[in-house]
Formats: C-alpha cells, sequence, structure tokens
C-alpha cells in the first residue's frame, strides 16, 4: 500500500511512462481506425464497438490518473487524445454528409483555440485545470457521434441534429468557461508577484 491508502506504484508530475499515458496513446493510435471504420463501415456495430472502447478508456485512464497521480504529460495527452477522436469522427461524418459543417467548425475552432491559448497560459506559469464540464462536454460529443454509427440511430436525423447541435453549445460554453478561469488565474497571478 502506498501512502495514500491505494495499491500500485504512485508518480510524480513528471512522470511520462504510466498506465494513464499508455492506455492514453493507446486512445491515439486506435482513433484512425475509428475515423476510418465511420468512413469504409458506416454505422454497424462494429464501428459502434469500437467507439465505445475509444471513449470508454477515457473515463479508464482518468481513473488510473487519480490512482496513481496526475502528470503534467498526460495532463497534455489526454485532451488531445479525446480531440483526435472526436474531431477526426465528427469531420468524418460531415464529409460523408451526415452531419452539418456549421456546429462542427464552431467545435474544431473552440478545441483548437482552447489547446493554443492554454499552452499560451502555460509558458507564462499559469495553469488552467479542467473542469467538469469538460467532460460533460466530450460525453454529449462522443453521443453525437453515438447517433450516427450505432445502426438502429443511424437514420433519425432529427436525433442527430439535435445531439450535434448540443454538443457545439456545450463547447463553446466550456470554452468560455477555461477564459473565465485563465482570466481569474492571470489576476491572481499579478496580485501575488505586486505583493
Amino acid at each position: 500500500m502506498s501512502a495514500t491508502g491505494t495499491a500500485g506504484p504512485s508518480y510524480g508530475p513528471t512522470a511520462l511512462a504510466t498506465p494513464a499515458n499508455a492506455l492514453t496513446a493507446a486512445r491515439l493510435l486506435v482513433a484512425p481506425v475509428f475515423v476510418g471504420l465511420i468512413v469504409s463501415e458506416g454505422p454497424s456495430w462494429l464501428t459502434a464497438a469500437v467507439g465505445v472502447a475509444v471513449a470508454g478508456s477515457d473515463g479508464i485512464d482518468g481513473w488510473l490518473a487519480r490512482r496513481h497521480g496526475a502528470t503534467r504529460s498526460g495532463a497534455f495527452l489526454d485532451p488531445l487524445a479525446d480531440k483526435f477522436v472526436v474531431l477526426g469522427a465528427f469531420s468524418a461524418l460531415a464529409f460523408q454528409g451526415k452531419l452539418p459543417w456549421v456546429p462542427i467548425g464552431l467545435m474544431a475552432a473552440r478545441e483548437i483555440g482552447m489547446s493554443g491559448y492554454r499552452s499560451w497560459a502555460a509558458r507564462r506559469g499559469i495553469s488552467i485545470p479542467a473542469r467538469r464540464s469538460a467532460k460533460i462536454k466530450t460525453l454529449v460529443q462522443d453521443l453525437a457521434i453515438a447517433t450516427c454509427v450505432v445502426p438502429p440511430l443511424a437514420d433519425q436525423r432529427g436525433l442527430q441534429l439535435v445531439a450535434v447541435w448540443a454538443a457545439a453549445a456545450l463547447t463553446l460554453t466550456s470554452g468560455a468557461q477555461y477564459l473565465r478561469d485563465g482570466r481569474a488565474a492571470m489576476r491572481a497571478r499579478r496580485r501575488e508577484g505586486g505583493r
């Protein structure tokens, strides 16, 4: 047992080779397979099963990170893997005409812009921690994709449109929350520097 009462090794914030990071790396590797299945197979139980495995691994690597210790590399890789999976799948579905480009474009702009913003803040020593709303946003994005790849839902155009616009709204809302958090962290840092 470790000092925190959990079994197994504990990793420091600079560790790279951790169980959580290994699972995240596997998710990055499987993401192109999932996108390829969307293109080649369309709605099928195989496509859906791979999608469930990819999405489910996100929760498992988060659990592993909490159990063994969060790392800076994990904090970077985990959202990167989410973006690869979600934006890749959405783009494939939009190219096929199954989903409209506008909400997907809004989500892509938010994801890319927020990644740049968090990197810019990190270079200035400001960490913007993930919110619970970000995980909810990813879950709704995954559900929107599921409406297009799970065979019984594949013809439910109204459901798909509601789901993708709901995902876009949550994505933009969580982005605004991150911007507010970033500004608050910068103000707090300036106040500390002025003391």
